[in-house]
């Protein structure tokens, strides 16, 4: 008969702190130095009685299993490995079972190393829309574009054309398609006076009325117009115009764009289209009489 062997792994801790006291903490530090090895030292104790208790137990059970006539049944014998303390491996025989005791656990390992990144999960649902953010600075105006292409010609609107006065006549010419605007009378400063309008113009026959001075006139005049072709050199054979009044009459040509009034001349330049000839007439030659002014 081989006596079994019992193997106990026991793991002693035992910790050590190294230190350097200052001047300000190394009696902190002593003091906690001696709490750690009291409790230490007490840790010892309670694992020697447990040590203790289990070898007694141990014994007892070998007692029971040590004859081969316990209940009339022979038993058994086998060879199993215990690890010891230190490591090493040892054979050891046993009546039917055996057992190893288990030491108390070691110290935990260092972390193992990160493994490799996961792959990217699947993308997820599109939120619902946030508030709108307040409106920015307005940015700088870009640069001129090309220029586009030309459009079409519209049809010809009412706006524009040109206004002219025609002078000694009371209608506009008719085949020019020209309209009537108003008709009056040639109206300038009387020809014996050194003030008033430089040009004539065409009084309408109805005058509408702003604020004036009944019967107060002694400041300016504005006189009618009137032929006077009594000495000669008249260019209206046939027709007896002496002090008679000069009318005029406004006219509108919708489709012409500018005028002009050539001196000396009875037809126009290459692409103008005449509207009417006539005669320059002028005030007499005789110069206006000074006077003394009221107020």
């Amino acid at each position: 008969m081989v006596a079994p062997v019992y193997c106990f792994l026991v793991v002693v801790l035992a910790g050590a702190q190294a230190f350097q006291p200052d001047d300000g903490d190394w009696r902190v530090e002593i003091h906690q130095l001696q709490q750690m090895m009291m409790t230490f030292a007490e840790e010892m104790k309670t694992l020697k009685m447990e040590m203790e208790d289990m070898r007694k137990t141990m014994v007892t059970a070998d007692g029971a299993l040590a004859g081969n006539d316990i209940d009339g049944v022979p038993r058994n014998k086998r060879q199993i490995s215990c690890e010891d303390a230190t490591g090493h491996v040892g054979l050891a025989e046993q009546i039917e079972t055996s057992s190893c005791t288990m030491g108390l656990p070691g110290p935990s390992g260092r972390d193992g190393r990160d493994g490799a990144p996961g792959r990217d999960g699947a993308a997820g649902r599109d939120g619902q829309p946030g508030p709108q953010g307040p409106i920015g600075l307005k940015g700088d105006i870009g640069p001129e574009g090309p220029p586009g292409e030309k459009g079409e010609t519209g049809p010809d609107g009412n706006g524009g054309g040109s206004v002219y006065i025609r002078w000694g006549r009371t209608t506009c010419p008719n085949d020019t398609d020209t309209s009537l605007i108003y008709d009056g009378i040639a109206g300038g400063t009387h020809f014996t006076h050194s003030g008033g309008g430089a040009n004539y113009v065409c009084l309408p026959k109805d005058p509408e009325w702003g604020v004036f001075t009944d019967g107060n006139q002694g400041t300016a005049y504005m006189t009618g117009a009137e032929y006077q072709l009594a000495n000669g050199n008249n260019p209206f054979q046939g027709a007896s115009l002496n002090d008679h009044d000069v009318p005029c009459a406004v006219c509108h040509v919708a489709s012409r764009g500018s005028k002009l009034m050539i001196p000396a001349r009875l037809s126009c330049p290459s692409g103008w289209t005449r509207e009417y000839k006539g005669y320059l007439m002028t005030a007499y030659n005789r110069k206006a009489q000074p006077h003394a002014s009221r107020t």
